[in-house]
Parts: structure tokens; sequence; C-alpha cells
């Protein structure tokens, strides 16, 4: 097993879309008959992390309340946002509770159930500046679509334009080193898919992708919502 870094799990998000289904910060939906935060602090467990920082914003007293300081065998800290920073700003807010040298960074709003060990390894292994966890594109037209080499290094990213031309999207799992989690300015809002990646390809950033055949499941959407409630219903139940 790796020693495994921090993760920062960008959980901010009021989930306007799911307002006719609860009034819940997004992440704190309830799937499978819990939130849906906790499925993801569970397979952070499961994959051995030890310490999770949690981006919070809209409603952040509910996610504190529920978690505390520790859950699943995890440490939890919290960053706050004042105002709506985006996920790039979100991230940038929290970089500083980071004390590892790379962080897994997640998405409060999706879920795949992949190897976060073995994402660790092959990050650490190509000594990569970034790694982005990439599944099939499974027909919706709303995601982020990425384009790689035949090494799987990342040679375009486009967030949600849909393309079908491209094999794999986006997962919304991350692997960011130090230097790339402070790449922004503080305090400004800022997106991680629409302005970071797409920047950081333009500047010769070593990016690579960690190719998985999981299934990628989000709430986003209310008819994701639902269909999620059966798709989870045995995720990280342990």
């Amino acid at each position: 097993m790796p020693d495994m870094p921090d993760a920062i799990v960008l959980c901010g998000g009021a989930g306007l879309r799911l307002r006719s289904t609860t009034d819940a910060p997004k992440s704190m939906a309830t799937v499978a008959g819990r939130p849906f935060l906790e499925i993801i602090l569970r397979q952070l467990g499961r994959n051995g992390v030890k310490r999770a920082i949690l981006a919070v914003g809209y409603k952040s007293n509910v996610i504190q309340s529920h978690f505390g300081e520790r859950a699943f065998g995890v440490q939890i800290e919290y960053s706050h946002e004042v105002v709506p920073l985006g996920t790039g700003g979100a991230l940038r807010n929290a970089a500083g509770l980071v004390t590892s040298n790379i962080a897994v960074v997640m998405n409060g709003d999706s879920y795949t159930d992949t190897d976060l060990q073995k994402f660790v390894i092959h990050h650490q292994g190509l000594n990569a500046d970034a790694s982005i966890l990439v599944v099939p594109v499974d027909g919706r037209g709303d995601c982020g679509s990425v384009w790689l080499d035949r090494d799987n290094r990342l040679i375009a990213f486009e967030e949600k334009q849909g393309d079908r031309d491209s094999p794999y999207m986006n997962a919304g799992i991350y692997i960011l080193s130090r230097d790339m989690l402070f790449d922004t300015v503080s305090g400004s809002p800022v997106s991680i898919e629409r302005e970071m990646f797409p920047r950081w390809l333009a500047e010769k950033k070593h990016i690579e992708a960690f190719v998985d055949h999981a299934t990628c499941i989000d709430i986003g959407t209310p008819k994701r919502y639902l269909r999620a409630q059966s798709i989870l219903q045995g995720a990280e139940v342990y």
C-alpha cells in the first residue's frame, strides 16, 4: 500500500438543480439512504487516505455537524469559502491545509469506484505535475471531454462539450502536485475544468491520464440523482 496523500473534496455547491429534491448542500443529498458525501468518505477510508480537507460553502454547518472531525477512519479538516469561488478557487482556498506533497482532489457530487491506491502509484511513477482519472464516454452531453496521446498523456481537455470524437470523459478525480494546488490567485473564482486544465496544457505541463473502465455516477441533475439511488445502493458499504 502506498503512503496515501491528503484528499481535498470539493463540496461547496448548493445543488440548485436538485432544489425540488433537497435544500441541503448537494453533497449531502440522500442517496441510497445516506448522504452522498458519506459514500466518498468511505471510499477514501477504504483506500487508505488518512486525512481529508472538505472544501465547504453552502450550508457548511450541515456537513460539519454531521461528520465532525473524523469519519470512517479519515481525519477531517474544513476549508470554508465565504463567497462562491468555483472548483479552482475552492481548491486554492483549501491548499494551505494540505500537508502532503501531492493531493487527491475529488468532486463532492460524483463517484467512481476506482482504486485510488493504484491511481496514486501510477501518478508517482510517472513524476507528473497532475493526473486525471478518465472513463469511457457514456453518452452524456454535459461531461468534460478529454483526448490522450498513445502514451495516455493528456493533450486536450474541453469541459462539457459532449464531443463524440472523444473516447474518454473526465471522472472528476485528480492528483495534483503542491505547485499546481497553489497555481491560481487566492480568493478569485476560477474553474479547474474550464480554466486551469486548459491553461496547464497550453503551458506544456506534464498531465497524465489514468484510464479506468468503471462507471462514473454523479447527482448533478434530478434524473441522474434518481438513477444513483439504485446504482449506488451497495457502494462503499462495509
